[in-house]
């Protein structure tokens, strides 16, 4: 079973940014596509961002041009940049691994962006 331990939320004021972490247990090339998705009170859990074993990114329209999503092999780390945060973004992050045996998901970390 793959381990997933996403770090790097808090409380930011709008306009700030965050780096969030997500820590493989394994080597994350294993992995078909790893992922950030949110999910906020009230709300479906929706994709933010994903990235393929092959590099290629896709977001959601609502964090285009704001939010970036990268990965360090060597360190089996994804990240997800997220600048000119809104209150809207506020919400628990979670990370996803996707690979044919399954899907893989940490606890998630908690973003709260005042107004």
């Amino acid at each position: 079973q793959v381990q997933l331990v996403e770090s790097g939320g808090g409380l930011v004021q709008a306009g700030g940014s965050l780096r969030l972490s997500c820590a493989a247990s394994g080597n994350i090339l294993s992995f078909d596509s790893m992922a950030w998705y949110r999910q906020a009170p009230g709300n479906q859990r929706e994709l933010v961002a994903r990235i393929t074993s092959g590099g290629r990114t896709n977001y959601a329209d609502s964090v285009k041009d704001r939010f970036t999503v990268s990965r360090d092999i060597s360190k089996r780390t994804m990240y997800l940049q997220m600048n000119s945060l809104k209150p809207e973004d506020t919400a628990v992050y979670y990370c996803n691994a996707e690979r044919w045996t399954g899907s893989s998901w940490g606890q998630g970390t908690q973003v709260t962006v005042s107004s």
